[in-house]
């Protein structure tokens, strides 16, 4: 009997929780995240390269909160997980 191997992942919150991860590790000591939100719009496959970045995109710096645009992108430079942050920084 041949099982059929899937190459697409059932990615589901992985994306989120690499998302979570990304921006925690950015801010570090100085600050934390208030709300993250995010979706999966296409699927990363098995030994794909992706990676991680943002921009901020406003900010309000007398309560030290600012809104942080996050995606994850394949080696095609798709973006398959496009999210908000928002952060406080200490």
């Amino acid at each position: 009997m041949t099982i059929p191997i899937r190459k697409k992942w059932k990615n589901g919150p992985l994306l989120g929780d690499w998302l979570n991860q990304c921006v925690n590790e950015l801010l570090g000591e100085k600050g934390h995240i208030a709300s993250i939100d995010y979706s999966n719009r296409k699927a990363a496959y098995v030994g794909e390269t992706l990676y991680s970045g943002g921009r901020v995109i406003s900010c309000n710096e007398e309560e030290r909160e600012f809104q942080i645009e996050v995606f994850i992108k394949n080696e095609a430079d798709e973006i398959l997980a496009p999210g908000f942050a928002a952060v406080v920084r200490m």
